[in-house]
């Protein structure tokens, strides 16, 4: 009877690199498939959309300045990036990528809850009901600003329910917008739930990107907390400042 025969591997013998079933799919699946990598997507599609924030808070602030300084800084904007860029192109660029960060901080959000869920013991699944404020926070409030978004393009950039608004004009869309009363308090809750969710998150971010000495990890919280309160304190100041006269 023949005997099947076996070559002896040496304990340092590796396999070949691309061989092992981590490395199937690349680094990009490997990283995405891992905790610390949807962590660390989290963490950096949330810095980009703070970034985005930033400068689109700066931008709104134009609007106490009248309607010349507020068109005309949307005309440069779609006019940026010219000769290199067509009309418009810009801001398309910006808008994809800004739904990738959003869609990619959504996603893996979803799927780090889901996998705490499944780590936890059966018999401690009841515990669930004490998670924590900042852990609420997060949650509803990225679901409060989902739904804005949404709110938010069909009344400023597409007219849909802003009816009295003029295309290419957005300082004349802002002043009809925020003329009713209900879109004043979706766009208030919403941007308090922008100031709780950049709180907690800004820390989280920093975190998960390798922030640990008590020193900068103090710094960076105080740094959030300024930072959260000056951004939903920029963008509220808009609907107030019409709702009082002061942009009219």
């Amino acid at each position: 009877m023949a005997t099947a025969t076996r070559t002896p591997t040496s304990p340092g013998t590796r396999p070949p690199v691309g061989s092992g079933p981590g490395s199937r799919g690349g680094f990009l699946r490997t990283l995405w498939g891992s905790t610390i990598g949807k962590k660390a997507v989290m963490a950096v599609s949330g810095l980009l959309m703070l970034a985005y924030l930033l400068v689109h808070m700066f931008a709104n602030l134009k609007v106490f300045f009248g309607p010349e300084e507020m068109n005309g800084y949307a005309h440069w904007l779609r006019t940026l990036g010219e000769p290199l860029l067509r009309h418009g192109w810009f801001l398309w660029i910006a808008r994809a990528v800004l739904l990738a960060a959003v869609v990619l901080h959504g996603a893996s959000a979803y799927q780090l809850s889901r996998r705490g869920i499944a780590a936890r013991p059966v018999r401690y699944r009841h515990q669930q009901r004490r998670s924590s404020y900042a852990t609420r926070t997060m949650r509803w409030g990225g679901i409060i600003l989902a739904l804005f978004i949404v709110w938010h393009v069909l009344d400023l950039t597409t007219g849909t329910v802003n009816p009295r608004g003029q295309a290419g004009h957005p300082y004349e869309n802002i002043v009809a917008g925020f003329q009713n009363w209900y879109a004043n308090v979706i766009y208030i809750v919403a941007m308090l739930a922008v100031g709780l969710h950049i709180r907690h998150g800004f820390w989280s971010a920093a975190q998960t990107l390798g922030v640990t000495r008590p020193g900068a990890a103090r710094l960076l919280k105080g740094g959030g907390n300024l930072l959260a309160l000056v951004i939903t304190a920029g963008f509220l100041s808009v609907p107030i400042g019409v709702m009082t006269g002061v942009v009219s």
